[in-house]
């Protein structure tokens, strides 16, 4: 049986794959993105030429001073492509990962919006991930702005969001609203609709997110459960099980 989590990492092994994208030379991956990470190495362990830098591996860190240098790598356009996610998304693909409420967040209150602003501008290519899809999540308009899907004239940025994964579906982003462009197994186009707050454009027929061919299963369930095991012990037990093939 193929586990929801295995269809995220191959929906987001595809979008990195996208031939209409320009070619991601060099993934970096933030510390406590399992699902993200996996699909990198999804990509990597297919015979795929890409570097990866992965700020939660334990050992191999390719970083001696922490995000400072992801962010020195970034400024200097040597990094293709990134993940971000937020406590809130919008419909112009902006992020919150302040709170809700009045300044500085005097409801919910977020993680913090740490490098995100920064990533966000100078990465070609940004894949935003969130599992949970709800009305809370996917909003009409972010309580505050960490990092702007849009710019006005004038600012510089390298790239914006490319598309958005979620629990339920997947999104493309035209560089100014979300397209839905599949939907996960069980789902329908009215219920992805109750499920998100801001407006989208969809086809009149939204074709099903694939399942991972068995080539890929392969992989996640043998040489990238092998490579995440150490960093995600508790992620690898949920999906795969214990035990390393």
């Amino acid at each position: 049986m193929i586990q929801p989590e295995e269809r995220l990492i191959a929906a987001l092994a595809a979008l990195i794959l996208d031939p209409a994208a320009p070619v991601a030379r060099h993934i970096a991956v933030g510390a406590a993105s399992p699902i993200p990470a996996a699909a990198s190495w999804l990509v990597k362990l297919s015979g795929h030429d890409v570097r990866l830098s992965l700020l939660h591996l334990q050992r191999g860190n390719p970083f001696t001073e922490g995000t400072r240098e992801l962010f020195d790598l970034a400024g200097q356009g040597r990094i293709d492509l990134f993940f971000l996610g937020g406590g809130q998304i919008d419909g112009q693909a902006n992020l919150n990962l302040i709170g809700t409420g009045e300044w500085p967040g005097t409801g919910a209150r977020f993680p913090g919006s740490f490098g995100s602003a920064f990533m966000y501008l100078m990465t070609p290519r940004t894949i935003l991930f969130r599992e949970e899809h709800s009305p809370r999540v996917l909003v009409p308009k972010v309580a505050h702005i960490s990092a702007a899907g849009v710019s006005p004239p004038g600012v510089f940025r390298r790239g914006t969001a490319q598309a958005l994964v979620t629990g339920r579906c997947v999104f493309r982003f035209d560089g100014a609203r979300f397209h839905l462009a599949s939907l996960h197994p069980g789902e329908t186009a009215d219920s992805v609709r109750a499920a998100t707050g801001f407006a989208y454009t969809e086809p009149a027929g939204v074709p099903q997110t694939p399942d991972p061919p068995p080539d890929q299963l392969a992989l996640l369930r043998g040489p990238v459960r092998a490579r995440m095991q150490a960093t995600y012990p508790a992620f690898c037990a949920r999906v795969w099980g214990d035990s390393v093939a």
